[in-house]
């Protein structure tokens, strides 16, 4: 299987959501989707992972991660 986007992903993830809230799936189509939306939760968590990973060892500088806000966080600026 090639290896799915995480917008793609995401996007699925979202499309079981609302047909589950829905609440017009059997049993048995609810689990399924369920197993699917699992598989989906956890390749968009270790895409998002990977990120996190390349951002950090992009932001390496002389041995020690700098860390910096995005531009626009306005959490940071508190």
């Amino acid at each position: 299987m090639a290896k799915e986007k995480f917008e793609e992903a995401l996007e699925k993830l979202e499309e079981i959501v609302k047909r589950m809230e829905g609440g017009e799936m059997s049993l048995e189509e609810s689990l399924k989707a369920f197993e699917e939306g699992i598989r989906l939760s956890r390749l968009c968590a270790k895409r998002l992972d990977e990120a996190d990973r390349r951002v950090e060892i992009l932001l390496k500088q002389e041995g020690e991660i700098v860390t910096q806000p995005f531009a626009g966080d306005e959490r940071e600026t508190e």
